[in-house]
């Protein structure tokens, strides 16, 4: 029995204790995949691929159904994230700088940028090291040729690639810490077993691990002992691509090894789990419906992600929001779960921490795009594509409200939609809505100038009218042959 002394002194410990665990600092697990549809997940819809595991963060924690990614494609997409910046700000507009699209069918000279992130931008990786947390990188970079420098002290795998250089499959050049992958090793399997690691060497201090999984993108290389499980299969009305299903499946079942060692570990509860893509889904493998467009668009199907936030404790199980969320919200988000202080650098996001927690959105924000450059469309039919030759040309996007505007620069041409009436993005109300559609522009110009971008302006002297045009129609005449 405790004398009054010892129960004092028993007391001061328990109040210091819990006093030290309430101060904690949560670890965070951040989950970024690449290529990864709208659809793609069970919980948003999928009729043939499984995410049981991914379903389950999101039946724990807030899913967020109108959440976008900064940029249609990987490499601007993982720099506005790094950075909390939009593309103008950091420049990288494309995956590389060079052109893409035969000369002859570009109207303008398109905007290079840059390849590599400023390495004078502070990344959140950076912060969190400052206030004590130990930070790995296990996956796709995509921003230079090594993430030490920007924030982590781990890295598996992680170079300037942007897909896997020989498939999924060993040998793994260029890829650090995957050089002795064993034959028959699948690389989103190794991936996951390297996050566990990480996680297991770290379990008693603050951590936070960005694992950025290769998957989805191509090669569609499915894992060889998943293929006849899914061609048994019935193919779903969305979903049917039988690849595409094993690397999903593959990726889920990482995740799910990845929370049991948490639930093992004892510190499930005290790990905020993030769940993001980096841009739409690859086209000719996965279908966005009712979205209209894919990876490398900025209609809703290029740049509408999954996103869902499980934290608990703090954020309540079972919710949803429809609030506008988009790529560059995921540094003040980052750094508010961490109670870290902002960087003193521009930032143009805001932490939607606080919605996930009960406060209502702020309806009247909006979000902004720019891709000042050309992608190439597809090879292979991309169903009911509108512009067969490219996926994207220059242009701005601004998404205020239901209201979405696009202007592209060729011929200075602008399209509206009302995304709550026409989520597919297939009825340009210009010229029903001249008042809508000159305040978006309005707004979207001065956003342009705050952050300094780079308008493409200048003629391509290669541009040819009659061969563009005869590779349209010859274009268009192929595909509704098949």
């Amino acid at each position: 029995m405790f004398t009054p002394s010892l129960r004092s002194l028993w007391l001061g410990f328990l109040v210091l204790t819990c006093a030290a665990v309430s101060g904690s600092k949560p670890n965070i697990l951040f989950i970024f995949l690449d290529d990864f549809g709208w659809k793609d997940t069970s919980y948003m819809g999928s009729d043939f691929f499984e995410t049981p595991h991914i379903d389950k963060i999101a039946a724990e924690g807030m899913v967020f159904t109108q959440a976008y990614s900064a940029s249609a494609n990987c490499a601007p997409a993982r720099a506005s994230l790094l950075s909390g910046q939009y593309t103008p700000r950091h420049k990288l507009y494309n995956v590389g700088t060079t052109p893409r699209g035969k000369a002859e069918h570009r109207r303008l000279e398109h905007i290079p940028g840059v390849t590599d992130l400023d390495p004078s931008i502070q990344t959140w990786a950076q912060v969190a090291q400052k206030v004590g947390y130990t930070t790995g990188t296990i996956g796709k970079w995509h921003l230079s040729d090594d993430p030490h420098p920007y924030g982590f002290d781990v890295n598996i795998g992680g170079s300037h690639s942007g897909s896997p250089p020989k498939g999924y499959y060993p040998p793994h050049p260029n890829a650090p810490g995957l050089e002795d992958a064993p034959e028959g090793e699948y690389l989103t399997d190794r991936l996951s077993h390297e996050a566990v690691k990480f996680i297991e060497q770290n379990a008693d201090q603050p951590w936070l691990l960005y694992l950025t999984h290769f998957s989805v993108h191509t090669p569609i290389q499915a894992k060889h002992e998943l293929v006849a499980q899914y061609e048994a299969k019935t193919p779903g009305d969305l979903h049917h691509n039988v690849a595409m299903a094993t690397m999903i499946k593959s990726t889920d079942d990482g995740i799910g090894l990845i929370m049991a060692k948490l639930e093992e570990l004892g510190i499930s509860d005290d790990t905020a789990i993030l769940f993001f893509s980096d841009n739409g889904g690859y086209g000719p493998a996965t279908d966005m419906h009712p979205l209209y467009g894919y990876k490398g668009t900025y209609y809703e199907g290029g740049i509408r992600v999954p996103l869902a936030i499980r934290w608990p404790g703090r954020i309540a199980a079972g919710q949803s929001s429809d609030a506008l969320i988009t790529g560059v919200d995921i540094y003040p988000t980052l750094c508010e779960i961490m109670r870290a202080p902002l960087p003193g650098q521009v930032l143009d996001g805001e932490s939607i921490l606080p919605i996930a927690q009960g406060t209502e959105p702020d309806s009247e924000r909006a979000i902004f795009w720019h891709f000042p450059a050309y992608l190439q469309s597809y090879a292979q039919t991309v169903a009911e594509q509108r512009d067969v030759l490219f996926r994207s040309r220059p242009v701005s996007v601004i998404r205020q409200g239901d209201w979405k505007l696009h202007h592209f620069y060729e011929d200075n041409a602008y399209e509206l939609y009302n995304l709550r009436e026409d989520i597919g993005e297939s009825h340009n109300l210009t010229k029903l809505q001249p008042g809508i559609t000159n305040r978006l522009s309005r707004q979207l110009e001065g956003w342009l100038k705050e952050t300094g971008a780079d308008i493409p302006r200048a003629k391509n002297p290669a541009f040819d009218a009659d061969l563009h045009a005869a590779a349209i129609k010859q274009a268009k005449a192929k595909h509704a042959s098949k």
